[in-house]
This record gives structure tokens, sequence and C-alpha cells, in this order.
């Protein structure tokens, strides 16, 4: 399966009905296939960042095998919009 930020993108902000997302490609400073993803969903209320994280690993379980390391920040919209001003 051949992965990239588009597909990484699309699919987080379909299946979590995100409000952003950026995905950057990690993995010309790694060995393999390596993400880094920030994700502002409202479906992150009241979540716990482990369960915000779970959310995120069953949207792409099925590419998870493909990717050597996966880095994400699960924010909700609120918690974004103080960062984004700075």
């Amino acid at each position: 399966m051949e992965l990239s930020t588009d597909y990484v993108g699309e699919k987080l902000l379909r299946d979590l009905e995100a409000e952003h997302v950026e995905v950057e490609d990690m993995t010309l400073h790694r060995c393999a296939t390596s993400f880094q993803v920030l994700v502002v969903s409202v479906k992150f209320k009241g979540k716990s960042l482990l369960q915000r994280q779970r959310l995120v690993n069953e949207c792409l379980a099925e590419e998870l095998p493909c990717i050597h390391a996966f880095e994400q920040e699960t924010v909700t919209p609120e918690q974004w919009t103080p960062e984004r001003q700075r």
C-alpha cells in the first residue's frame, strides 16, 4: 500500500468529520514511512488524549501496519483556535 499525505489527510477529514487536518510526511528524515498529523475534530470533545488517539488509530487501522512512525496531535476546535492565532 502506497500512502501519501493527501490520502491520509482526506481519510482523517472524512472519517473523523475533522474541521482541519495537517499531515506532514517525515519519511525523508527517517528510515521508513513516517507521518506527523494534526487533527482538529468536534468528535474529540469530552474525550481523553488516549481516546482521541484511539479514534485516529481506528480510522487508519488498515494503513497503520504500513507506517513505521506515526505522531499525532488531536485537539478540539476550541483548543485549536488559540493556537491558530499565535
